[in-house]
């Protein structure tokens, strides 16, 4: 009997240490904070941050393990995400380019009037385009993926939008200093907010028009804060915003080469179009809610989508001049853009 209990207990005591050491080897070697500014129900942070968080994790056998951070929740603001990410305060932020003028001007190219198209083909363009043009305006973080959202629309609180000439005198959210300058032109006041400063401006009357993609209108419920929507069809949406993802140099180098190569493996061209083609397909899910709210939804006719780039572009030839006066070569650029997004389109289509 004594021999039998002792058995018994060499083997509880084997299973403890098993146990133990099999709970030790699931702990993280590595835990980094991703910094965002949306909301939980956001496209952003269901269909992408934590797909991606979690697909890293399940690469690095648990080795990696990313803590998401949403609705600012380690505190600043929207524009302060890059910097977060640049000094250290965050190891990851997802963040809009456009919050910091001047920041990263060769990016610009891709939010000038009528270069927008599916956010999946954009989004692989603009992500090639920052690896081959890009590396001296990124080279203080490690760079994960550039993105676009699908071409945005008009959403105005009470009166509907149907012609360029309705534009004006309105309060009109700008989503970047190019399209303010685009909607000053066509007579409009412009206000350039952050995206989740959006539905208290509309409520207040601060804005009468958010320019945005349908996409972050249900999470942001928008929707129930306006009447009218315009859109503006065609091969070419009237803008989109770029976005980086990026990772703090100092968190990306402490990673072993096995671990790197998950990072990268998870990074680049290949998830600039899985974040595209999320944002491509949740387009359709906040159109369904504009819907549902019983909202006009108002598509501009070819003839108008027409005028409307006769009257912008002035301001892709500004765009020219300056890029050019302050030493790039800005035509060469802009025909890189165009034909690395009708690369994607064509490949993407097949």
């Amino acid at each position: 009997m004594k021999l039998k209990t002792t058995i018994k207990r060499s083997i509880a005591a084997c299973v403890l240490l098993l146990g133990a050491a099999n709970a030790s080897a699931a702990e993280p070697e590595f835990t980094f904070k991703l910094h965002h500014m949306l909301p939980p129900p956001s496209n952003a942070h269901t269909n992408f941050l934590v797909p991606w968080a979690d697909k890293v994790m399940k690469e690095s056998d648990g080795r990696i393990k990313i803590d998401i951070y949403p609705s600012m929740q380690l505190g600043g603001k929207p524009p302060q995400l890059f910097d977060q990410v640049r000094k250290g305060i965050v190891d990851i932020s997802w963040t809009v380019t456009g919050y910091t003028p001047g920041r990263f001007p060769k990016s610009t190219v891709f939010e000038l009037p009528f270069m927008a198209a599916d956010a999946k083909s954009v989004s692989m363009a603009i992500q090639e385009y920052a690896e081959q043009e890009m590396a001296d305006e990124f080279k203080d973080v490690h760079l994960l993926a550039m993105h676009v959202h699908s071409p945005g629309s008009l959403h105005s609180r009470d009166k509907a939008i149907h012609t360029v000439a309705d534009l004006d005198g309105m309060k009109v959210r700008a989503p970047n200093k190019t399209m303010a300058a685009a909607f000053e032109g066509l007579g409009a006041n412009t206000v350039f907010m952050p995206v989740p400063q959006m539905p208290s401006a509309l409520s207040k009357g601060v804005i009468d028009v958010a320019v945005l993609p349908f996409e972050v209108v249900k999470p942001l419920k928008i929707h129930q804060l306006v009447k009218h929507h315009t859109e503006i069809p065609g091969k070419r949406g009237l803008y989109a915003n770029n976005f980086i993802f990026s990772m703090n140099k100092k968190a990306y180098d402490s990673l072993p080469p096995d671990l790197q190569k998950v990072i990268d493996d998870n990074s680049g061209v290949e998830l600039a179009g899985f974040i595209g083609e999320a944002f491509d397909t949740y387009e359709k899910t906040g159109r369904q809610a504009a819907i549902d709210q019983g909202n006009e939804l108002y598509q501009l006719p070819e003839s108008e989508i027409t005028a409307w780039k006769e009257k912008l572009a002035f301001v892709t030839e500004d765009w020219l001049k300056q890029m050019k006066d302050d030493g790039y070569d800005s035509q060469r650029l802009l025909d890189k853009a165009n034909a690395l997004i009708d690369k994607y389109q064509a490949a993407n289509q097949q």
